[in-house]
């Protein structure tokens, strides 16, 4: 991974396609080279297991780390409340937010007035935010042999009635501290391009209080409309 500075003006772009991996149409399964070394088998689960502790997981904050495929790098804060919650926070010199409200998944520009939004439903996001989501229906376990982390409880999933809007893959870790016992780590998701978009997850914290308000925005399209939070 390419860990060099990222200039301001390029973190949109990195964001934007944060959000197009997110919003648009994904096939995870990432090939595994022919000469792969043998590794550790990952620790057995079962989806009841990862449902368990997806359930039990009210909040989340974070710190992320995101990868795109040219090996850019951004990183900032997020936010989860289930359920549909979420705010990535790419820092106080960023004009751009992304978030979701509960019903949509917004990628705010405010330097040119812009808001792009997907109903938060049909994004790969949409399984880790609904409580109610039945894994069974969605997902798979897959093995070891599959996964890109080794040791990961990895997760792909996707909805078998609306496949055009693509797979998340996920990964969580054995952690008795976490909610469940699995912690979650990251996601990989690839755009319909096959651009890779990868995060990963630091500093986690569980079922502790976030307001309300990181789930809304100042609209830029709307001069009137007052700054929440």
């Amino acid at each position: 991974m390419n860990d060099r500075p990222v200039r301001r003006g390029r973190l949109a772009g990195i964001a934007a396609g944060l959000v197009a991996a997110l919003a648009a149409g994904a096939a995870l399964a990432a090939p595994v080279p022919a000469a792969a070394p043998a590794r550790a088998a990952a620790p057995a689960a079962t989806l009841a297991e990862v449902q368990r502790a997806l359930a039990t997981t009210r909040t989340m904050t974070a710190r992320f780390r995101q990868t795109a495929q040219d090996g850019r790098v951004a990183s900032g804060t997020m936010a989860m409340k289930r359920p549909g919650r979420i705010r990535f926070d790419y820092g106080p010199g960023a004009s751009f937010l992304v978030v979701a409200d509960g019903q949509r998944l917004s990628f705010v520009d405010f330097e040119v007035a812009q808001v792009s939004q997907w109903p938060i439903r049909q994004t790969p996001l949409g399984v880790l935010l609904d409580p109610e989501a039945d894994l069974a229906r969605v997902a798979r376990l897959v093995s070891d042999a599959e996964s890109p982390i080794p040791g990961a409880v990895t997760v792909e999933a996707q909805d078998p009635r609306r496949p055009e809007l693509g797979r998340i893959r996920f990964f969580l870790a054995r952690d008795p501290a976490a909610p469940g016992g699995l912690r979650l780590t990251g996601w990989r998701v690839i755009d319909g391009q096959g651009n890779l978009t990868q995060v990963e997850l630091s500093e986690i914290r569980w079922n502790v209080d976030v307001a309300e308000s990181l789930f809304r925005f100042r609209d830029p399209r709307r001069r009137s409309l007052r700054p929440s939070g």
